[in-house]
């Protein structure tokens, strides 16, 4: 596997700045709507909380939006280097023209959120007795799907975390040689897969009321799956692509369990 593009000299510092501050903008409503989400869940136990709700989603929106803020700048200060891209974010902050950038994004991504709404609709159908019960009660609000997994996760999961991976393994292992090798790029894609997986571990614990083997499975497989889609599709592709995929996936899903 290897990038869309080969690594491109080096792009104007405020041309990726610009990019970094583009992409934390966009990655802010989602972090809105999760905080949103989370008002009326911590209100019912406000009474077991040590400080009021708003201390609790206020440290927690500042921490997100911090997060946020450092993949944003990572992905756009290391991704030229390693030939990783966000072509629809670059052609806007550049000034170029949008029609050329967006149809194999938009392919891709459109494919990709098919295959993975497939894969979800199987996937709940071997959903542990925990999670299964109650779920419609318990489902997230689909502008959290949306606008936090779509746009949020993709930015702070691919954008940073896994373009991170690639820079470290071409400067470190590579020493710098060329393009970043198909098993640097394999092995990022892997990592930040599980590192994805994993970050749903909390929400399964809050909702199953505990964390079995079960249940780890179950989430582990089922994110890590997608995981591996998204970073495929980032690393040939463009991010504007596993972001597509990512927020299709949990609109077409989210329609057939509606429609159940």
């Amino acid at each position: 596997m290897s990038p869309a593009q080969p690594p491109t000299s080096a792009a104007p510092a405020p041309r990726r700045g610009r990019m970094a501050l583009v992409l934390w903008a966009l990655g802010l409503p989602g972090v809105a709507a999760l905080l949103a989400s989370l008002w009326q869940p911590l209100q019912q136990g406000a009474g077991l909380l040590p400080v009021p709700v708003w201390v609790v989603l206020a440290s927690s929106g500042v921490q997100t939006t911090a997060l946020l803020a450092l993949a944003a700048w990572l992905g756009a200060r290391l991704g030229p280097d390693v030939g990783l891209r966000s072509p629809l974010v670059a052609a806007w902050v550049q000034g170029t023209p949008l029609h050329g950038a967006w149809r194999a994004p938009l392919r891709a991504g459109v494919a990709g959120g098919v295959g993975a709404a497939l894969w979800l609709v199987l996937l709940a159908a071997w959903a542990p007795a925990p999670l299964a019960q109650d779920a419609a009660a318990q489902a997230v609000p689909l502008s959290v799907r949306l606008l936090y997994g779509g746009i949020t996760e993709e930015i702070l999961l691919r954008w940073g975390l896994m373009t991170l991976l690639v820079w470290l393994g071409w400067r470190w292992l590579q020493r710098r040689r060329s393009a970043p090798a198909g098993w640097v790029l394999g092995l990022a894609i892997v990592l930040s897969a599980l590192a994805f997986a994993a970050g749903h571990l909390p929400a399964a614990h809050a909702l199953a009321g505990g964390l079995s083997l079960p249940v780890v499975a179950y989430v582990l497989l089922g994110n890590a799956v997608f995981g591996l889609l998204a970073g495929a599709l980032y690393a040939r592709w463009g991010l504007e692509s596993a972001m597509l995929a990512h927020a299709l996936a949990h609109l077409l899903a989210g329609g057939v369990a509606a429609l159940r």
